[in-house]
């Protein structure tokens, strides 16, 4: 007979606060991105289209952040001035961030890309009092919600995320100093492949040169022309005048000497 009570009392807490309870639950993307988790950020899916009939245009929708064991004690600010800021976090364990439009979410906008929590590391120690998306201090886990904030405070929440652990960063005293030297398989293989690389680019080149060459003297052949000198006839031997002798070679003929006279006649 107590569980009535209980539910009236439940439903009198939230006509009292009129803060609504939408079934969105915030996740990480199913599919595989560049940067989807690191040591101080995940990547969250954008929620468009959960907060019709429950937003208007001058409504903005935060993001709150909070340690896993902290998010059942995270109380939803009554203003704008009472958000919890970034730099909060190490004692409070928990703030808000990423203010955006309610129409940056609504059912018309295409519902591609993603919200990066801890992207910013711009704002870390800013004074001012705008909000802070710095990187995350730790692992985590983390749990995050989307809260609607109007001009009168808070108006519908979703429901929280599962526990979002992120990566450890690699501990120094993990890093081998010493370099891996290389295994010595490789690098005769290496080796033996440039050696007949070499081998048969030389034969390559020899196969070449001697096709080019006897292409070049079967060309060089079929142009020779042969010559032959005319024939001259050697010269005859001429006969010599009457009268005549030869002489000596180189001397030329001479004529015959008349007899000579007696002294005594």
């Amino acid at each position: 007979m107590e569980l009535p009570w209980v539910l009236l009392a439940l439903a009198g807490m939230g006509a009292a606060t009129g803060l609504a309870l939408l079934p969105y639950v915030p996740r990480m993307p199913p599919t595989a991105l560049p940067g989807k988790l690191t040591a101080t950020t995940f990547a969250l899916e954008r929620p468009c289209c959960a907060f019709a009939h429950h937003a208007n245009t001058s409504d903005t929708i935060w993001l709150a952040v909070a340690f896993a064991d902290a998010s059942s004690a995270f109380q939803n600010p009554p203003s704008r001035a009472d958000v919890p800021l970034y730099g909060q976090l190490p004692t409070a364990r928990s703030y808000m961030t990423l203010e955006m439009p309610a129409a940056a979410y609504a059912c018309s906008v295409p519902s591609s890309g993603v919200l990066r929590v801890g992207g910013d590391t711009a704002c870390i120690g800013a004074d001012g009092r705008d909000p802070c998306n710095g990187p995350l201090p730790s692992p985590g886990p983390y749990r995050v919600k989307f809260l609607v904030m109007g001009c009168h405070g808070p108006k519908a929440e979703t429901r929280w995320s599962d526990p979002i652990l992120l990566r450890r960063a690699g501990s120094p005293s993990a890093i081998d100093p010493a370099p891996t030297r290389p295994s010595s398989a490789p690098v005769v293989l290496a080796s033996i492949l440039a050696g007949l690389g070499a081998a048969l680019a030389a034969a390559t080149i020899a196969t070449v040169g001697a096709k080019t060459w006897g292409s070049l003297r079967r060309r060089d052949s079929g142009t020779r022309r042969s010559y032959r000198t005319h024939h001259i006839p050697p010269a005859l031997p001429q006969p010599l005048p009457p009268g005549c002798r030869c002489s000596p070679p180189g001397l030329g003929c001479l004529a015959p000497r008349p007899p000579a006279l007696s002294a005594t006649k």
